[in-house]
């Protein structure tokens, strides 16, 4: 069936191809992607948003994925009492979380590292092809226990690099349970990002993505060089009281505004 979603601020490509999620892509004018094993096409229309080809009964899930329930405008006017950020939300308006997977963003992020959006694309692609479910849509993101016991040599037709290794030592705490993924959901943030970065190769960056991305803590703030450069040039006495609670939101707008201006 076709749904439409009512929501004033949305902007489809900045939202799906800003770097927080990797499996969606443009297609007859519109945007094609699968979400926890969804397929959907979405096509925009004035007022909002039409998703084809859904079931009836994932309309709750795509409403949550696209944080359609969280006031944006409220945040924006809220962000807006700092200069920089009041323009960086009026320059990159429509810009949403994802509210994704888990463990999709957790293995999407560590190949993310030293990446760039293509090569993560085509890694993905190439996981999902060797170790998900094939449909008549293309392959879904491999479930958890499909990846159980996997090595470095398994993963080499990924060519995922160092990544490799990263990956094989996440599932090996994940099988064991001494990382445990449902159990963050109700961590504190602190106690949650030192859960993530059991893992070899996940660092504070890399953690804070899943729990923005994967668990919707926005409280927390993933920096990468664009940020880094934000904080040092626009923030250097810290971040505005303003985004305390909601950081991990206000980064995306700051994050496309760095790049935009090449800060």
């Amino acid at each position: 069936m076709d749904f439409f979603f009512e929501c004033d601020s949305f902007d489809a490509r900045r939202t799906l191809f800003c770097g927080q999620a990797f499996r969606w892509r443009e297609c007859d004018g519109g945007f094609c992607g699968i979400a926890s094993g969804r397929y959907a096409r979405l096509e925009i229309c004035g007022g909002g948003f039409k998703l084809c080809g859904i079931n009836e009964s994932d309309i709750p899930f795509w409403r949550n994925y696209f944080d359609l329930d969280t006031d944006y405008t409220a945040l924006i006017e809220r962000f807006s009492a700092d200069e920089h950020l009041k323009t960086a939300c009026r320059e990159n308006h429509g810009i949403r979380i994802l509210r994704q997977e888990p463990f999709e963003t957790l293995i999407s992020f560590i190949i993310s590292q030293n990446n760039n959006i293509k090569r993560i694309t085509g890694i993905i692609e190439r996981l999902c092809e060797a170790f998900g479910e094939k449909t008549e849509r293309g392959f879904l993101f491999p479930a958890r226990q499909r990846m159980y016991g996997v090595t470095q040599e398994g993963l080499a037709p990924l060519r995922a690099g160092f990544r490799a290794k990263y990956i094989e030592d996440a599932m090996k705490k994940l099988q064991s349970g001494e990382v445990n993924l449902d159990a963050i959901y109700n961590m504190p943030l602190d106690t949650a990002r030192a859960e993530l970065k059991k893992i070899k190769g996940v660092g504070d960056k890399v953690a804070d993505c899943v729990l923005l991305f994967g668990y919707y803590k926005t409280s927390a703030f993933p920096r990468d060089v664009w940020i880094k450069r934000v904080e040092s040039k626009l923030y250097p006495g810290g971040l505005p009281e303003c985004i305390r609670g909601a950081e991990g939101i206000a980064q995306q707008f700051l994050f496309d505004y760095a790049r935009t201006h090449n800060i």
